[in-house]
Parts: C-alpha cells; structure tokens; sequence
C-alpha cells in the first residue's frame, strides 16, 4: 500500500508544472528622482553638483555656489533625459546604471557628450533669489 501512494505520489510530482525562481521578476527600474550627482560641468568648466527632486526638477550650481542650470529630468527607454529651462538645446538623454551613493559612473549623451559622475548623498537645492 506504501508503494502505491509513493509511486503515485511520484507521478503527480512528476507531471505537475514547476514554477521558475524569482528570476522572471523585472530588477527594479534606474530611479532619477531624489538622487543628487557631482561632476565637472562639460560647458562651463566647474566642479558642480546637481540635486532632482521628488517631482522631476533639477538644479545645478557650482560646488562654490553659483547657479549654473535648472530644468526637468524624466527616464524614458533606461535614460536619464535633462531639457533645461535656460537653453534652447532641447532634451538630451544619458546613459545610467544604478549607482550607490559615493560611487560613479562613465555616462553618455545621445548627442555624444561624455561625462563621469558620482552619486553622493541626497541635497535638497533651491533656485536662488
């Protein structure tokens, strides 16, 4: 009797689907907002820091305090896009990766542009009077 339950045991064992380990489920998407990012302004030659807030806007001053940029930041296709409100250069898309804070990375433009930044702690900025 033993025998038969194992065997049928077995059998349904045998024939059941098994489901797949988490590894299906999606890594958590490149979060943009709230983070805040060092780097040497490209255009204007400073070392700057540049904070994006909880609702997509982003400031960027010069570690010695002058306002450099301001505008909005969204992710689109794993993409970092940044169109300032001060220029009329129009939306320009970086490549990211998930960084923990006081780690880099080489990023680039989709207009070519090539920039090394690090994520440091979140600071919240404020447009100066």
């Amino acid at each position: 009797m033993r025998l038969t339950i194992c065997i049928a045991a077995a059998a349904v064992f045998a024939v059941t689907p098994t489901v797949a380990p988490a590894k299906s489920a999606k890594a958590a998407a490149f979060q943009l907002n709230g983070t805040t990012w060092t780097f040497v302004d490209p255009v204007k030659k400073v070392k700057a820091r540049e904070s994006i807030d909880a609702d997509g806007n982003y400031i960027e001053n010069a570690v010695a305090g002058k306002h450099l940029d301001h505008g909005t930041a969204v992710m689109k296709d794993g993409k970092a896009c940044f169109t300032s409100a001060m220029t009329s250069d129009g939306e320009e898309c970086w490549t990211v990766r998930a960084v923990a804070v006081g780690h880099s990375m080489a990023t680039t433009s989709d207009k070519g542009h090539k920039l090394t930044v690090t994520r440091v702690a979140y600071v919240p900025m404020h447009m100066p009077k």
